[in-house]
């Protein structure tokens, strides 16, 4: 098999695992765990995986330096701890649909943290992208959504959004770890950092389940998220990297909340009306016009002037 069709069919893996997630999370939450205690499961096992290999891959691969340890905190803090607890807190209040949606917003955040961290230039085109998913999300969240009893949408929304910001901080800040450092020792470390904030969140929520009580299509769920989403997505992705470029990764942010709406209406989760369509619309072409590398201005080629005598 070439390396283009494995990339390509690691990506759309990682795609249907994510997407497969909005609707599976939705059939445990909040019934039979809450979703603190479900991000306790997840972060544990990707920690134990993670530190393990990285002993096995890198055992001698450190990071080092006062400014790298503090990056990987920064990136623990953000990629993993806030990331999964608000993204399931979100998810327990919203829909499957909205949640898809607005994680597209993820793509803005890290073109917008590129340009105050990095000093890429903020162009029209992104200007105009920025107004249009901005304004496609904010139609999400205060939209009216109906959901169970008891359910606040607008502020699942809201932890969705500030999930999908958390997130593409991450994407920023993480870079330059991943090109100095084995990528097993980084998702080690920022694994470790998420789970001293996970487990004050989710202790009580994890103790307090009537686990033998659980179907085996709940086991089979919370398998699920804790092998497919957390480690297999993760270590896909990082394979993938190597050899993806930009567009194509784009693409496949694009593919997610596709692959989420047909899961999420085949399985009766969810229903897409117009309205969604158009507000998918707002936020696929911003996020295009967002994801657009500004152009390199050539400097013009003045005419040499004749030497003064």
């Amino acid at each position: 098999m070439k390396n283009s069709v494995k990339v390509h069919a690691a990506l759309f893996v990682v795609a249907l695992i994510y997407a497969a997630n909005y609707s599976i999370s939705k059939d445990v939450m909040p019934r039979y765990m809450g979703p603190f205690g479900l991000v306790l499961l997840r972060i544990v096992g990707a920690t134990l995986f993670f530190t393990v290999l990285s002993r096995l891959v890198a055992p001698h691969d450190r990071i080092r330096g006062r400014a790298d340890n503090l990056r990987a905190v920064a990136c623990g803090v953000l990629g993993i701890g806030l990331n999964q607890l608000l993204f399931f807190s979100g998810l327990n209040l919203t829909t499957p649909i909205n949640a898809s949606l607005i994680q597209t917003i993820t793509p803005v955040v890290t073109v917008l943290a590129s340009v105050v961290l990095l000093g890429e230039r903020l162009t029209v085109p992104r200007v105009l992208g920025l107004g249009m998913a901005g304004m496609g999300a904010a139609l999400i969240i205060l939209g009216r959504t109906p959901g169970a009893a008891g359910q606040n949408v607008v502020l699942g929304n809201l932890f969705i959004l500030l999930n999908a910001t958390a997130f593409g901080l991450y994407l920023v800040l993480v870079m330059p770890l991943m090109r100095t450092y084995q990528p097993f020792t980084v998702l080690a470390r920022i694994f470790q950092v998420g789970l001293v904030l996970a487990v004050p969140a989710g202790w009580q929520q994890v103790r307090t389940p009537d686990y033998a009580s659980f179907p085996p299509s709940i086991w089979a769920a919370i398998v699920f998220m804790v092998v497919c989403v957390t480690i297999l997505a993760y270590l896909l992705n990082n394979w993938a990297l190597k050899y993806a470029s930009p567009a194509l990764l784009g693409a496949y942010i694009y593919l997610q909340p596709a692959l989420a709406v047909g899961i999420a209406v085949a399985l009766g989760k969810d229903s897409l009306t117009t309205t969604k369509a158009i507000q998918a619309l707002l936020i696929f072409g911003g996020v295009f016009l967002m994801s657009r590398k500004p152009r390199k201005v050539t400097p013009a080629v003045l005419p040499l002037e004749p030497a003064q005598k």
